[in-house]
């Protein structure tokens, strides 16, 4: 197998857009896996700060806490712009993943977490943005879970409801999450259900 190149040249990196996001432009080259350097490219960055993202379990219950809200990125994909999601936050600065998963999962779902499963930290897209998400598995409880949560100065309109495992799995398998943070969390879950039961239940 061939080794890692060495080597990589920032020559210059310039914020191009400031709104709601950033995005920076970089110039740049790096090593290639054959030897010596790649031709200098510029690549544009999506910046938006990384995030912490559970999904919500009652083991005694063996049911989830689901959200439901609008992503403009899922209708400009020309998919369902009403996605079904795991709680979900951007880090702020101090924020630990933890934390994050912590408050969101009240502003977003009312639910209190009890303890937390790490999962993974991935990349959500490396060829274009830096954003990376810290993913859980989160302990709560299912009791009277449900209603419309968020936080109104962000905009957010959220419908909490409750899945049982096989609603979860069907949902998953009939290819309807489609979004990676939700999918990869269900995934791993059904992987691991034996041994979160033999540790949460």
């Amino acid at each position: 197998m061939t080794k890692h190149p060495d080597g990589l040249e920032i020559l210059e990196k310039t914020t191009v857009f400031r709104g709601y996001f950033r995005v920076d432009e970089y110039r740049l080259r790096h090593g290639l896996f054959n030897g010596g350097w790649s031709a200098e490219m510029k690549r544009e960055v999506f910046e938006r700060g990384h995030a912490g993202a559970v999904l919500l379990y009652d083991p005694e219950e063996s049911l989830f806490v689901m959200c439901e809200q609008f992503r403009v990125g899922a209708y400009a994909a020309g998919m369902p712009p009403w996605q079904l999601e795991i709680v979900a936050g951007i880090i702020e600065n101090g924020e630990t993943p933890e934390e994050v998963c912590h408050r969101e999962a009240v502003e977003e779902a009312g639910r209190t977490l009890t303890d937390l499963w790490p999962i993974q930290r991935y990349l959500a897209s490396p060829g274009a943005t830096s954003e990376s998400i810290y993913l859980y598995l989160g302990r709560v409880s299912s009791k009277d879970a449900g209603g419309v949560f968020g936080v109104a100065s962000e905009q957010e309109d959220i419908r909490v409801s409750v899945m049982t495992e096989t609603e979860l799995r069907a949902v998953m398998d009939d290819g309807k999450l489609a979004n990676a943070a939700t999918l990869i969390a269900a995934q791993w879950f059904f992987l691991n259900r034996a041994r979160v039961l033999e540790k949460w239940k």
